[in-house]
C-alpha cells in the first residue's frame, strides 16, 4: 500500500528508542496516533518524539501495558482499550495503520491480533533502523504489508460457508469487507461476490425483480473479474449462477398474472429450510402457499378460473351453492376459494391434480391438522421436522413435481 495514501490513525509501539517512532510519524503524518508502551516509557514520547515532529497529529493518546514481554498483559491492555479509543475517534474498520517496528514480540503479537479487524496496513522497519542517525538522517521504514491480502482466502471461505447456510446478508457484508480492505486487483472480484450474495438475499425475500437485477450485474462482474484470474472452481459456479438467473428471469419478467415457476420457487424455498433443519414452521407455511400456487395455476391455465375472484357458474354444480354461502368476501363482493376448496374444484372438474388430492387426503389430513395446531397455525406446539418432510413429499406428489424441477442455489466453495 503506497505511503501517499492519507493515514487516519496509527497504532505505534514504542520502548526506549524514539528513532523508529519519529521515522514512521514523519513518513505517514497520521491524523491520530496511539502509542502502545509501558508507563516508564512515556517520557520518551513527551521528551524525544514530540519535539522532533514538524507536524503534530490532530489527536494522540496512549495505551499502557504493564509488561512488554508478556503477551497476555499486552493483549489484555489492547483488547480493553483499543476498540473504545478508535470508536471515540470515529476510526472505522480498515482505517488503522499498525507500526510494529519498536515492538517486542509480545507487543507485536497483541497488536496484530487486536488490531487486525481495524487495519489494512502494517509497517515493520528494518532491524538496523535506529543506527546511523548521528549525521542527522532519520531511519526510514522498511516495508508495509496489508494483512488482509494474506488472510483473504480464509475469510472468503468463511463467507462462502455463510452463503451456503443461507445467511446471504452476512456473506455479502463479509465480501464487502474484503473488497474495501484488500489491496490491488482483487477488489472487483469481491465486489462481484457481494452483489451475488445480495442478489440471493433478495431472492430469499421473494423480491424477484430486485434479485434478478442484482444477480445479473453480479454475474457479469464476476465473469469480468475471473478473466484476470481467480480461485479454482469459478467456471462451475458461474454456470450454476447463470442457471439460477434464467429461472429468476422467468419469475421477474414473465408477464403472466399467474406464473408456473412461482410454485416451484416456493417449494424450493421450503425445501431449503427443511434440509437445513431451520425455520420448520415457516417452511411449512410456505409449502402450503406453494401447494396453493400450483392449484391456482392449474385452475387458471386449464379452466380460466381465478381462485381469488371465482366465477361461481364455472364451478362444478355441487360446489356452487356452498361457494355462494361460504366464500363470499363481503368487502369487495368477490368469491374466493380457500386451499381445500381449490382442490375440491379441481377434483370436480376431473383434473388429475384434484383427483390425486382426493386420493391422498386421508394421509394429508393429519399433516394439515398438525400444521394448524402448530405455533404459526392457531395452536401452541412446535411442528416436528418429520411432519414437514412428510408433507413435502406429499406436496411434490400432488403437484406432479420432481426435485430436479426446483431451482437449486449454488454451493460456493473455492
Amino acid at each position: 500500500m503506497s505511503a501517499h495514501i492519507p493515514t487516519k490513525a496509527l497504532l505505534l509501539a514504542i520502548q526506549t528508542d524514539p528513532a523508529p517512532a519519529i521515522a514512521i510519524l514523519q513518513h505517514l503524518h497520521p491524523e491520530m496516533v496511539c502509542f502502545f508502551l509501558q508507563e516508564s516509557c512515556k517520557h520518551v514520547v513527551e521528551s524525544d518524539v514530540h519535539p522532533a515532529l514538524s507536524q503534530m497529529p490532530q489527536r494522540w493518546d496512549w495505551i499502557l501495558t504493564p509488561d512488554t514481554e508478556s503477551f497476555p498483559a499486552c493483549h489484555k491492555a489492547l483488547a480493553q482499550s483499543l476498540g473504545p479509543l478508535l470508536n471515540t475517534w470515529n476510526v472505522a474498520h480498515g482505517e488503522l495503520t499498525l507500526d510494529l517496528t519498536g515492538a517486542s514480540p509480545a507487543m507485536a503479537s497483541a497488536m496484530t491480533l487486536v488490531g487486525f479487524p481495524f487495519s489494512t496496513q502494517v509497517w515493520l522497519g528494518a532491524p538496523n533502523s535506529s543506527k546511523d542517525t548521528s549525521a542527522g538522517s532519520s531511519p526510514q521504514p522498511d516495508s508495509s504489508e496489508n494483512p488482509w491480502d494474506e488472510e483473504a482466502p480464509r475469510i472468503r471461505q468463511e463467507a462462502c460457508e455463510m452463503f451456503n447456510m443461507g445467511w446471504h446478508e452476512a456473506a455479502a457484508r463479509t465480501f464487502q469487507t474484503l473488497e474495501h480492505r484488500m489491496s490491488g486487483g482483487s477488489k472487483p472480484f469481491y465486489r462481484a461476490l457481494a452483489d451475488v450474495a445480495q442478489g440471493y438475499g433478495l431472492w430469499e425475500q421473494l423480491q424477484y425483480r430486485h434479485a434478478w437485477e442484482k444477480l445479473k450485474s453480479g454475474i457479469k462482474a464476476l465473469e469480468l473479474a475471473s478473466v484476470w484470474g481467480g480461485p479454482p472452481g469459478m467456471d462451475r459456479i458461474i454456470k450454476s449462477l447463470k442457471d439460477n438467473l434464467r429461472f429468476l428471469e422467468s419469475l421477474a419478467l414473465d408477464a403472466k398474472e399467474i406464473k408456473p415457476t412461482l410454485a416451484l420457487d416456493l417449494l424450493a424455498w421450503a425445501k431449503r429450510r427443511g434440509d437445513r433443519g431451520r425455520e420448520i414452521e415457516m417452511a411449512t407455511r410456505v409449502l402450503f402457499r406453494g401447494l396453493e400456487a400450483s392449484a391456482q395455476y392449474q385452475l387458471s391455465n386449464r379452466y380460466q378460473l381465478k381462485s381469488w375472484d371465482i366465477s361461481v357458474e364455472q364451478l362444478p354444480k355441487d360446489m356452487q351453492e356452498a361457494c355462494r354461502i361460504c366464500y363470499l368476501n363481503e368487502i369487495d363482493g368477490k368469491f374466493r376459494l380457500p386451499l381445500l376448496a381449490q382442490f375440491q374444484a379441481l377434483a370436480g372438474l376431473d383434473d388429475p391434480m384434484g383427483q390425486r388430492f382426493t386420493t391422498e387426503w386421508p394421509k394429508m389430513k393429519s399433516l394439515f391438522d398438525a400444521a394448524d395446531h402448530a405455533v404459526l397455525g392457531y395452536g401452541f406446539e412446535s411442528l416436528k421436522a418429520e411432519r414437514f418432510h412428510q408433507l413435502f413429499e406429499l406436496t411434490m406428489k400432488l403437484t406432479g413435481t420432481v426435485v430436479s424441477d426446483l431451482p437449486v442455489f449454488p454451493t460456493l466453495k473455492f
